[in-house]
């Protein structure tokens, strides 16, 4: 008798249902597409237009025949520079034993949910991967309401809310500033507030700044200037320093979370090893940084403000409410004031929306159900990346270098992301 077995029973059941994560579901798609000749404008995955700083790329260069295995927590001289890092921009006083090196912020924070038994806090909207990752451990998620007249941002009230049914609970909040999806960060008496609430509790706080040194003004600010004991700092390369492909993560801790970070690499030992030699080496280099680096950065905010404050404008004049951005390369517009003409061609769902204005335009963005809504919340996140960032700050050191940068840079520099909006705008305006 001819036994067959159906492989597909023995999967984990927290894996079985879900999807492969949106922002790179998106992203495949839109590169098929673009493959059988379709002219696609792709606003889904969130990855950095600009080039990695030259001098970054030269260390990776001078650093490619390293080849031994590094030790688990990271290369000290990276560790060293990141602490360096840390303590330069937030005046703090980390060392580099605080410093834990992944492949990828991503890893790090699954093996934080691995190590430490707690709920998982999530304001939403979120990105995307917070709460897969939760489910696939077994983790309980709570999302946190947050509204759009208030910036999408948590409230310390909110926090308090759903911390006081049970004070002594384990539980990780997830704190991302700026924001993807929205763009929006906190200000100082708002991070004062949450760090309140989350001493009162002891929370563990993890603060995903990956998009800090992309604040338009230069200003971000951590939150673990007020909540140090209980504060992690998550940041990598792959946001400000454009090397997204490169896969290096960073978490700083307190002290006082020190047997986390030893029980996350008792974790990391047992499953990556170590984070890749040239790439830890080259790293150095950028977070060392130096008067290249600040101009680029400089160059890189100028770039990110003026194209989000243009879609921002786009976007509110075809009828969307959107927030205006403050850092990152985000927007999450709200289309809920054409939902009874999207009815009439059977839109119901922000899936619904993406995939119509996929099909009807080439227009790729990501429905708001992606990032924690529910499915007939008729929201989108767009990615503004979709331009050459090389020239973009070419132009903008030179022809742009004396005065402001204005619409007529964002067409030189960035006609595909003008092209999307004329694109939606017609969309739209024909519903």
């Amino acid at each position: 008798m001819d036994i067959t077995h159906d492989h597909r029973y023995a999967i984990n059941l927290n894996v079985r249902g879900i999807q492969p994560s949106a922002t790179l579901r998106i992203n495949e798609l839109s590169n098929q597409l673009r493959a059988e000749g379709k002219d696609i404008i792709k606003l889904g995955l969130g990855q950095s237009p600009f080039p990695v700083p030259e001098r970054v790329v030269e260390a990776l260069k001078a650093h490619a025949h390293e080849k031994d295995y590094l030790p688990v927590k990271g290369l000290r001289g990276l560790r060293e520079a990141i602490a360096g890092y840390i303590n330069r921009t937030e005046r703090m006083r980390c060392t580099w034993e605080d410093v834990l090196i992944g492949p990828g912020s991503k890893e790090l924070l699954f093996m934080l949910q691995l190590a430490y038994y707690g709920d998982l806090l999530i304001p939403r909207p979120s990105w995307v991967s917070y709460a897969p990752q939760a489910r696939i451990i077994g983790r309980s998620v709570h999302w946190l309401p947050t509204h759009a007249e208030n910036n999408w941002q948590l409230t310390a009230e909110e926090l308090d809310i759903i911390c006081r049914d049970d004070p002594s609970r384990p539980r990780i909040l997830i704190l991302n500033y700026p924001s993807n999806p929205t763009g929006c960060t906190y200000t100082d008496d708002q991070l004062l507030a949450i760090a309140n609430v989350a001493r009162k509790y002891k929370l563990i706080l993890l603060s995903d700044e990956i998009y800090g040194e992309v604040h338009f003004e230069g200003k971000h600010k951590s939150i673990a200037r007020y909540y140090p004991e209980g504060t992690i700092i998550s940041t990598g390369l792959s946001k400000w320093a454009g090397a997204g492909g490169w896969r290096l993560g960073t978490f700083i801790f307190p002290p006082e979370l020190r047997p986390l970070l030893d029980a996350m690499a008792i974790i990391a030992s047992e499953t990556y090893t170590a984070t890749s030699a040239p790439i830890q080496h080259a790293a150095i280099t950028a977070f060392n940084g130096g008067a290249d680096i600040d101009e680029y950065l400089t160059q890189s905010r100028r770039v990110l403000k003026v194209v989000g404050e243009y879609m921002h404008r786009r976007l509110t004049e075809m009828g969307a409410v959107v927030q205006k951005p403050e850092g990152a390369f985000y927007l999450f517009p709200d289309f809920s004031d054409f939902r009874e003409r999207l009815a009439r061609k059977d839109i119901m769902t922000a899936q619904a929306l993406c995939t119509a204005l996929l099909e009807d335009t080439g227009v790729a963005i990501l429905p708001s159900s992606d990032f924690g809504f529910v499915p007939d919340h008729l929201g989108a996140r767009l990615a503004f990346v979709d331009f050459d960032g090389a020239a973009a700050l070419t132009l903008a050191q030179g022809d742009y270098a004396e005065r402001e940068l204005d619409d007529d840079f964002v067409k030189q520099a960035c006609p595909r992301l003008v092209l999307a909006m004329d694109k939606m705008a017609r969309w739209f305006g024909s519903l």
